[in-house]
């Protein structure tokens, strides 16, 4: 009895874990769809990557809820740690805190820390992706398998 009162407040637990790590991961996913597409903005090399790692997990995350899956870990904390990796390296870009030579975008492209890179009032889209990534890693990792099963 105590192992299924156990396992039950588990499942709860991965449920609502996955669930909000999914609309983390598609709120981005939307989010940049739209700054790209709706107001014409081209992402950068670094947003590029960050999207590579994003929109993936929308998916899977989204499959990993329905199914009440705390595996999917394995599959998405990579992904999740990558685009935190891209993430955090672009958001010290952005910041100055390394040097614009280090930068992978093109000098006739968009640029990875201009004006341009900021949303709402000068809030950073790398920043606001670092956070998400970062989000998405943490909720995948409260995750855990049932007890007995």
């Amino acid at each position: 009895m105590l192992n299924k009162v156990s396992n039950q407040a588990v499942d709860d637990r991965n449920s609502w874990c996955l669930f909000l790590a999914w609309l983390i991961a598609v709120a981005a996913t939307f989010a940049a769809l739209f700054i790209g597409e709706i107001m014409g903005q081209a992402p950068c090399n670094l947003c590029w990557f960050q999207r590579i790692f994003m929109f993936p997990l929308a998916v899977i995350l989204g499959i990993a809820a329905f199914r009440i899956d705390p595996a999917i870990k394995l599959y998405a904390l990579p992904l999740a740690g990558f685009g935190m990796a891209v993430a955090g390296f672009h958001t010290l870009l952005y910041f100055g805190l390394i040097e614009e030579a280090i930068s992978p975008c093109a000098r006739n492209g968009p640029s990875c820390s201009g004006e341009a890179m900021t949303i709402m009032g000068g809030l950073p889209l790398p920043l606001i992706s670092l956070l998400c990534f970062t989000a998405i890693a943490g909720l995948l990792a409260l995750c855990r398998p049932g007890v007995f099963r």
